[in-house]
């Protein structure tokens, strides 16, 4: 079983969506050239992301409008391929009453899989306190929930492209705030996929743990320490399908919280074999079969249906 957690997928029926400054408009994919990746690399199951960037950028009202057709057509394009795709909920933030009703609609509703939270939402960030009835309706479900980069609040001062470092320090910089909030402490039933092996959270990941000791009244509300909570997140492996990322992230979080993704579109996959990972060929087969597997705890529907017809 072979279960990509990073796919990209574009509204069909709506004007795309809003992108913020900086970042090159994405490619438009359909659920038909999803499939034909899938098959291409012997892809079994794919969790589904809407591009959702800019969303949060205009009226909020006119934001959780279109928020809502998107995930209506995400849930009819999850239920015509339901042995294939698992879905995940766009979010109207930081509206966090019409966010909760949307979660609502996504999962009850439209019966998707989990929920997408970008990293900051016009320059609020995941872990804002302001954000609780939230937390506590993903934690009463256990919900599983897909926090992906954007753009950081901050701006970026070189003109490189965003996704070359820019996202996964805004990786880094909220998960060090999910854990400074209290948020993994006090919600540990929601499920965490951090994108991209978490960014650079691995490699400072003795740095960000030092708050403890070094100011230990900003670290009250994670008594479990840093390191323990990044333990407990599980990590994909989109556009970090490479030796570097994969054992730096071993250093933090066990070989079963590590599940397998592409990030496609956004990076082009190999013109030859049937592997879309030939990056991680240094892992023994075992590891790399449950690697590709490790997403059923995350997507138990979607893997069931798997096994079943295989």
């Amino acid at each position: 079983m072979r279960i990509d957690t990073h796919v990209h997928i574009s509204p069909q029926t709506l004007p795309a969506p809003p992108v913020p400054a900086g970042v090159p408009r994405p490619p438009s994919v359909t659920a038909d050239a999803i499939l034909g990746m899938m098959d291409r690399y012997a892809i079994n199951g794919a969790v589904l992301s809407p591009m959702a960037m800019g969303l949060n950028a205009g009226d909020g009202t006119q934001a959780a409008k279109l928020v809502r057709m998107i995930n209506d057509e995400l849930g009819q394009t999850v239920r015509s391929h339901s042995t294939r795709f698992a879905g995940l909920t766009v979010l109207p933030l930081p509206d966090v009453d019409a966010t909760v009703a949307e979660v609502a609609h996504g999962l009850d509703v439209l019966e998707l899989d989990g929920v997408l939270l970008m990293t900051n939402y016009q320059g609020t960030y995941a872990g804002d306190e302001s954000w609780e009835p939230l937390y506590a309706e993903l934690d009463r479900r256990g919900a599983y929930v897909f926090l992906h980069p954007t753009l950081p609040a901050c701006g970026m001062p070189l003109e490189h492209p965003p996704w070359l470092y820019e996202f996964t320090f805004d990786t880094t910089r909220v998960l060090a705030n999910l854990i400074y909030n209290g948020i993994f402490e006090r919600f540990p039933q929601i499920r965490w996929q951090v994108a991209h092996c978490g960014g650079a959270t691995p490699f400072l990941a003795e740095r960000i743990a030092s708050l403890g000791v070094r100011e230990p009244q900003l670290a009250r509300k994670a008594p479990a320490g840093a390191l323990a909570y990044l333990s407990r997140l599980y990590y994909d492996t989109g556009l970090s399908n490479n030796e570097i990322a994969y054992r730096t992230t071993r250093l933090v979080a066990p070989a079963d919280r590590i599940v397998f993704g592409t990030d496609w579109p956004n990076l082009p996959l190999p013109d030859e074999g049937a592997d879309p990972a030939p990056g991680l060929a240094f892992l023994d087969e075992g590891t790399r079969s449950a690697l590709d597997a490790n997403a059923a705890v995350l997507v138990p529907r979607l893997a069931s249906l798997i096994a079943a017809s295989a």
